[in-house]
């Protein structure tokens, strides 16, 4: 693999350790602040230096703490953009990102920059200061001087989060778009979920310091190993499980039996569905089809411009309870179709869209 890392680094409120393989295929870090995201690239940029380990990039090695390899990080040949861009505030945007051009001719230097500025989209931004940008064009200088270098790892740190939404969605469409052309390792540090779904093909979840999961980003949503796996990619409805003789999944806080597609070597402790895979029916089926159908009661909603969100009980609620049993998304349009219907709701859990957890 192109990237190869295995750390080993003591932080004062635990040990990061982690070992993964990155490619040419963007791969998200995701976890909650304080995991342990940050500090796992500034080890690769070789910006801190962790206690033991091996980091290498395409067969060179940048790291070894058995062989006392200690590559400084100007030499490592990666690119990283920081989470609050840290540009050289006296320089202009064309100053920024040629920082690192030197060591060209000034002919190659100008070559260089001018396409650069292209690809990141600031044409007519070159001769600017930082502090007359707006937040996105600040974040693509900072993007064009870490790929100025020509670098062979990027390394990206909450790239979007001191944007506001409209900023976010220009910058992270401009991150695709250099994704799609980069073709080697890109890491991306957020917490985020739906901004790690959207940039990351691959997924690395972290924990104080540890990697609870790492794959492909369709199956670590789809099949997540563990409850906590689950908790940190947004998984809102559990319950505690028991497997019956029959196969049939017991479902014990809810009450009720249901099949589950999936398969687990382990005995289940918990089976799970996310919140917009709960497929409300407009009229009761009967016979086969009321499998994994539950009656439900509305304890309250949210809402937001385009969804609903709608806490559930499986009990009829008593006047004033707060208690719910589901939590289900669904786009207002959806809504509109079943929202005035008389209860009890009627709510379908897809055996295919449930997982199973072991303890």
């Amino acid at each position: 693999m192109p990237l190869d890392v295995h750390i080993e680094k003591d932080l004062p409120a635990f040990q990061l350790n982690v070992a993964f393989s990155a490619s040419e295929t963007p791969l998200s870090i995701l976890g909650p602040s304080g995991a342990g995201k940050t500090m796992l690239l500034r080890c690769i940029a070789g910006l801190e230096q962790p206690e033991r380990g091996h980091v290498s990039l395409n067969d060179r090695v940048l790291f070894d703490s058995d062989q006392r390899i200690r590559v400084p990080a100007r030499r490592r040949r990666i690119g990283m953009v920081f989470q609050h861009y840290a540009l050289f505030p006296h320089r202009t945007v064309a100053e920024n990102i040629a920082f690192g051009l030197q060591d060209l001719s000034r002919e190659h230097q100008a070559a260089r920059l001018s396409a650069l500025i292209a690809r990141t989209h600031l044409e007519g931004l070159g001769d600017r200061y930082p502090k007359v940008l707006s937040g996105g064009e600040q974040q693509r200088t900072a993007l064009a001087r870490a790929l100025a270098i020509d670098p062979e790892a990027l390394l990206l740190d909450e790239p979007l989060s001191a944007l506001d939404t409209h900023l976010r969605s220009q910058v992270e469409a401009q991150l695709q778009e250099i994704f799609a052309a980069y073709r080697r390792p890109a890491l991306l540090v957020t917490h985020n979920i739906e901004e790690a779904y959207r940039l990351g093909r691959q997924l690395l979840l972290l924990s104080r310091g540890r990697a609870v999961a790492f794959g492909a980003r369709e199956e670590v949503f789809r099949r997540p190993p563990t409850r906590e796996v689950a908790l940190l990619t947004g998984c809102k409805n559990f319950s505690r499980a028991r497997m019956n003789a029959d196969g049939s999944v017991e479902a014990l806080d809810w009450n009720c039996r249901l099949r589950v597609d999936q398969s687990i070597s382990k005995p289940p402790a918990f089976v799970g569905i996310r919140a917009h895979h709960l497929d409300f029916l407009e009229s009761v089926p009967a016979g086969a089809a009321s499998e994994n159908v539950l009656a439900c009661w509305l304890v309250r909603a949210s809402e937001t411009p385009f969804r609903i969100t709608l806490y559930l009980s499986l009990r009829q609620p008593v006047a004033q309870t707060s208690e719910f049993d589901l939590q289900a998304e669904v786009f207002k349009e959806k809504w509109q179709r079943f929202g005035n219907l008389p209860h009890p709701w009627h709510v379908r859990l897809s055996p295919d869209s449930l997982f199973l957890m072991p303890e």
